[in-house]
């Protein structure tokens, strides 16, 4: 199987170009990234989480934020132009899509995306997801970090102090 064939990779294109959830783009690759390439920070995948989160931060206003971490991603796609993880997708409309999203930040343009080129055999994959896809108002994708059940992740964090203090 192609890696980009991979069920989160899937998830990944189809959030990105069906409901546009990039902050679910974002929890689906960085799981990708931990199974495969775990702490390699220049890895494609990693590029591409921070695509989805540099659109994520400029739909909820954060320009500055949104600037910073997409120029990341273009200097990551960068380093790994060849990598199996442009196979399937149209590398250099990626990194032309980027480069205007990035002119149109700056520019103080209004929010706005656009769809990741994929090839024939990925986009008949990606095109089935997206039928299954929840859809939700705006107002939720806007704010969907803030309204997640994240009592997981206190009580890890919670967890987490109580060892280091247990240490001291």
């Amino acid at each position: 199987m192609h890696p980009q064939h991979h069920t989160l990779f899937i998830d990944y294109c189809a959030y990105f170009n069906g409901n546009q959830d990039f902050f679910e783009c974002h929890e689906v690759l960085e799981e990708y990234w931990k199974e495969i390439a775990p702490g390699d920070k220049m890895h494609p995948l990693v590029g591409y989480v921070q695509l989805a989160t540099g659109l994520y931060h400029w739909r909820r206003g954060n320009d500055t934020g949104a600037i910073r971490i997409l120029e990341k991603a273009f200097h990551n796609f960068q380093q790994n132009e060849g990598h199996i993880f442009f196979h399937e997708i149209s590398y250099y409309q990626l990194l032309t899509e980027i480069k205007n999203t990035l002119a149109a930040i700056k520019a103080g343009k209004s929010f706005h995306t656009f769809q990741l080129t994929l090839s024939p055999n990925l986009l008949e994959l990606v095109v089935a997801r997206i039928r299954i896809l929840p859809h939700y108002n705006s107002n939720y994708l806007l704010h969907k970090h803030m309204l997640r059940d994240r009592s997981h992740i206190l009580a890890e964090r919670q967890e987490s102090k109580q060892r280091k203090s247990r240490r001291c």
